[in-house]
């Protein structure tokens, strides 16, 4: 599964295409970010990408889970959207 890493300065619409594309791809991706900024526009990003997919009969699903990353060499908690097409 490809993982999108979302900043508190990522541009959620360029986050969107992105999720977008892979989901046309692949069905299924994870966005994930540490921080409330971070979460923030990757929430935003799953809305825009919902809207870009809709059209087309694409409706997504949006699963939230923690997980731990490793960041210059200290470990920190993010939030990680899984998010994948509605089955």
């Amino acid at each position: 599964m490809d993982t999108l890493k979302v900043s508190s300065k990522s541009n959620p619409v360029s986050v969107a295409g992105a999720i977008a594309g892979i989901i046309r791809e692949k069905g299924i991706v994870e966005v994930q970010g540490i921080g409330a900024g971070a979460v923030n526009q990757a929430l935003k990003s799953v809305a825009v990408a919902r809207g870009y997919l809709a059209p087309g009969g694409i409706d997504l699903v949006c699963v939230p889970a923690f997980t731990t990353v490793e960041v210059d060499g200290e470990t920190k908690t993010a939030m990680k959207l899984i998010v994948e097409t509605r089955k």
